[in-house]
């Protein structure tokens, strides 16, 4: 009997394949799938090979591992593009809220491949950023270069080395309040340039801290070249009082005058009280068919150094807030007059919490259509020092406004932190043509959480608590949380820029 079975299998006719062989590497058995590209919402199973999602299938499925995910939702994993804090302690609480994709596309980076230097290597997340305009106007007008917003600073030629000089004795010239003049706007369109070649998505603009420096010729360039290389801008606006749409309708203008695709940051951080005005213009000038997008992070409060610009005007008429609506993020402790003018001159680049948002504008822009979830997660460096809680952002949406609220409903909330993301970087990012979808033929970035669970459970006195109801974390095929505990050199996290595949 065996030499007929080897005679068989010789001539093909019965595969040298062990009994027991699997099909997958990973099936994920039984669970809730949603797809909010095709509108499943079924009971299927699902299975991995290697970094992609190889079959959906109401048929049950042999593999390495079969993980019983019956009472489960599987989803895309989550896509996270407004997001500081390219750090392992950063990336392990994103990763406990379900996240699979962190970028920093806000404040961006430049030069773009030296982004992400405290996890690259090992990376639980894939990540990736723009073309940070910040950091370029920091090497033309000051001489400095900072990659990213929180890495140590360095001095670049003659005018770096005066600037570090001239910083000691208290008179330094700042990249933020000085004027750009027509060369110094060619070394910045030239850098623009750069920082896309360099596979930057899109442009980074943090507008705001800015504002003193950026004059119209300035701001005019950048939208030009975002026109020209076919890469959207994404802008935190120009802040005014409390409500005041005037930073809105300088960056439409500018996209109606050039075409530039842009994306609006922090949608009720900006709009504030005035926050249905600035839905109905967005809605506005995409009904006119130019490619403007906005975000919701879902917190009442903003946090960001006390040295910002912002903090320099006249912020408690900006944010309708007192000294004491305002903490040191190490500690909780509230400002008064005296602590906040001592700790904005000692220590410009600490951080603070500012709470000014109403939870009804999260209610409102929640359900706005075509609106997108983001944390605008801080640096998290340390556990000793505390940040803003904006670590639970995605099991927030889940948690409160789809399941406690009854705002959204669950395909509608889960594409707001997956397809809509995925979406609106593919068109010249090609790696997201295969991110927050799952079908054959995805990336096998999964998330799987308990929807009667999903609540995040970060504060503002203690944000170093993982979100609740997220089981399983999936990143290029590989497993980041399993069974709610994040899993120990685990770094399947893959850098994406415009050329990834």
């Amino acid at each position: 009997m065996k030499r007929i079975i080897i005679m068989l299998a010789c001539v093909g006719l019965i595969p040298l394949t062990p009994a027991n062989a699997a099909d997958y590497d990973i099936v994920l058995s039984g669970g809730r799938v949603i797809d909010p590209e095709t509108g499943l919402d079924a009971s299927r199973n699902v299975g991995i090979k290697g970094d992609k999602v190889a079959s959906i299938s109401e048929d049950p499925l042999t593999g390495t591992e079969v993980i019983d995910v019956s009472s489960l939702v599987v989803a895309p994993g989550f896509i996270d593009i407004h997001s500081h804090s390219p750090t392992p302690l950063g990336q392990k609480y994103q990763a406990l809220d379900g996240v699979t994709t962190a970028l920093e596309l806000e404040a961006g980076a430049f030069p773009v491949l030296l982004y992400g230097a405290m996890i690259n290597g090992q990376s639980r997340l894939n990540f990736g950023a723009s073309a940070g305009y910040g950091n370029m106007r920091g090497e033309v007008m000051q001489g400095i270069r900072q990659a990213h917003i929180f890495d140590p600073p360095q001095t670049l030629g003659l005018l770096g080395w005066w600037t570090e000089l001239k910083s000691k004795f208290g008179h330094v010239r700042t990249a933020n309040t000085e004027i750009a003049d027509a060369n110094a706007r060619t070394e910045l369109e030239a850098l623009i340039h750069e920082g896309i070649d360099q596979g930057g998505m899109g442009i980074g603009l943090p507008l705001d801290y800015y504002s003193e420096g950026v004059d119209n010729d300035e701001l005019h360039t950048v939208f030009k070249v975002a026109a020209e290389r076919h890469v959207p801008i994404f802008v935190h606006i120009r802040r005014g009082i409390n409500g005041d749409p005037s930073g809105l309708y300088e960056v439409l203008a500018l996209v109606r005058e050039t075409g530039a695709s842009m994306h609006i940051c922090h949608i009720t951080h900006n709009a504030m009280v005035n926050l249905e005005l600035f839905l109905e213009e967005i809605r506005k000038i995409r009904a006119e068919g130019f490619d403007v997008t906005t975000e919701l992070l879902p917190y009442t409060a903003g946090s960001t150094s006390i040295g910002a610009a912002v903090f320099g005007r006249d912020w408690r008429t900006v944010f309708n807030i007192d000294y004491g609506d305002v903490e040191w993020a190490a500690t909780g402790e509230r400002f008064t007059k005296e602590m906040f003018e001592e700790y904005r001159d000692r220590y410009p680049n600490g951080q603070v919490v500012h709470h000014y948002l109403s939870e009804s504008w999260n209610r409102r822009a929640v359900v706005e259509p075509d609106l997108m979830v983001v944390s605008d997660l801080l640096p998290m460096i340390t556990e000793e020092k505390k940040v803003a809680p904006h670590n639970g952002a995605f099991a927030r949406v889940l948690g409160r406004y789809y399941r406690e609220e009854g705002l959204l409903d669950l395909m509608t909330a889960i594409k707001k932190m997956t397809l809509l993301q995925a979406q609106r970087l593919e068109q010249f990012t090609p790696a997201f043509k295969t991110k927050g979808r799952l079908k054959v033929g995805s990336d096998a970035d999964i998330t799987v959480f308990d929807v009667n669970a999903i609540i995040d459970r970060a504060t503002y006195q203690d944000p170093y608590q993982a979100s609740a109801g997220i089981h399983h974390v999936i990143v290029n095929g590989t497993f980041i949380v399993r069974d709610k505990q994040l899993v120990k050199d685990a770094y399947p996290g893959r850098r994406i820029t415009t050329k990834s595949q």
